[in-house]
């Protein structure tokens, strides 16, 4: 065996035995109530009633229809619970109020750990009705300015504007700061986390996803100019900052980005009714724009979330208002509680059909700006991103 032979059979046995170890994957999520997640282990069921999203169902789930818990998918959360909470992946690192539920990373963990084949750590941190031009803002994106474009020029007008400025600038960046604080703890510390961690294999920052927009969306002192050409120009600005700024501080300059675009109300493409889908298409395209600037081409993908709402889930949630209304006739009657039980269970047959309302109680368990709560969109948003970055990577 000549000398070259032998080298590479030494490096074969080294890799055999886990010497060489791999680094250990590391992937974040970051952004508000949606990548908290709201979806109830209640609405599970739903992805077994479509045929196309059952196989996936399988995935998340045992034989009696409780949620697995995966060995070689470690999380560490912050921001979904009062404090931090860490341990073996399962539907449990969503929102905490009224859970458990789960966000998008728990189809994210399952599909990403099948693409790498190894075990990985997910850091998420998340937290509710945040901004990107305040909250997440940036370090290199400057202080925050609101309503520079404000078509109302008036005194009173532009002294609301400064006062709102001046309240946002004390908070600026504040969830930033908070997020790159626990990454860089985990990180420091992997084994908190990941208890079979071997420090000695390192890690790699291999993805940061990004899902996120509601408030940015309604921001109308910051972009008042929603919905006209280039009203939501401002985002994107931030948007590319944000990346550059995480990948400076995580010391990888061409880490995958993935962003998920605001997926609510689904595809608006033929509504021209509602008041609303002008500024939803332009955000829409301000928040996919990095992924088409030439500095992140094969680095950076777009996710449009949108993709993956439910229209009927949408259309029987949207009833739920005749519904409420009617509850509350019922309390200003003042009739008891099992008379109001009485006519309520009456009241919901006129409203929807039996199969309707199976539908509605798997389907639903929030609000429409949480995608409803619904388990069947956040798991294929989760496995969407995975994709998305194993696409990237094989590039």
């Amino acid at each position: 065996m000549n000398k070259r032979s032998t080298i590479i059979v030494i490096v074969l046995l080294l890799m055999c035995s886990g010497v060489m170890a791999k680094p250990l994957k590391v992937y974040i999520m970051a952004g508000q109530s949606n990548m908290q997640g709201h979806a109830r282990i209640k609405t599970f069921d739903h992805i077994g009633m479509d045929p196309k999203t059952a196989p996936m169902l399988k995935k998340m789930t045992n034989e009696d229809g409780s949620p697995k818990i995966f060995d070689d998918i470690w999380i560490s959360t912050l921001g979904c619970a009062r404090t931090a909470v860490s341990g073996k992946m399962t539907a449990k690192y969503g929102a905490d109020r009224a859970g458990p539920k789960i966000g998008p990373e728990f189809t994210f963990g399952i599909y990403m750990q099948e693409f790498v084949k190894e075990p990985i750590l997910i850091i998420k941190t998340a937290w509710g009705g945040k901004t990107l031009s305040n909250d997440f803002r940036p370090p290199s994106a400057g202080p925050y300015r609101g309503g520079q474009d404000q078509p109302d020029k008036s005194e009173e007008s532009m002294a609301a504007v400064k006062k709102v400025e001046e309240m946002r600038n004390e908070t600026t960046g504040h969830y930033y700061r908070l997020m790159m604080g626990h990454i860089k703890k985990v990180l420091a510390d992997i084994k908190s986390v990941y208890p079979d961690y071997d420090a000695s294999q390192g890690c790699e920052v291999a993805s940061f996803m990004w899902l996120q927009g509601c408030n940015d969306f309604g921001d109308y002192t910051t972009y008042p100019n929603a919905g006209k050409p280039g009203g939501y120009d401002e985002y994107s600005r931030l948007m590319a900052t944000f990346i550059k700024d995480v990948r400076r501080e995580l010391n990888a300059p061409k880490m995958p980005f993935v962003i998920g675009v605001l997926g609510i109300k689904g595809d608006v493409s033929n509504d021209t009714e509602d008041k609303e889908v002008p500024m939803l298409i332009s955000f829409r395209k301000a928040m996919a724009a990095p992924s088409n600037m030439p500095e992140f081409k094969g680095n950076v993908a777009a996710v449009h979330t949108e993709k993956f709402w439910e229209p009927k889930l949408y259309e029987l949630q949207s009833r739920w208002v005749r519904v409420k209304a009617k509850s509350n006739e019922l309390k200003k009657q003042g009739l008891g509680r099992s008379e109001q039980k009485a006519v309520m269970d009456e009241f919901l047959k006129t409203v929807y059909n039996p199969q309707e309302w199976e539908l509605m109680e798997k389907g639903v368990s929030n609000a429409a700006y949480h995608y409803m709560g619904s388990a069947k969109i956040m798991a294929r948003i989760g496995k969407a991103f995975a994709e998305a970055i194993n696409d990237m990577d094989d590039k």
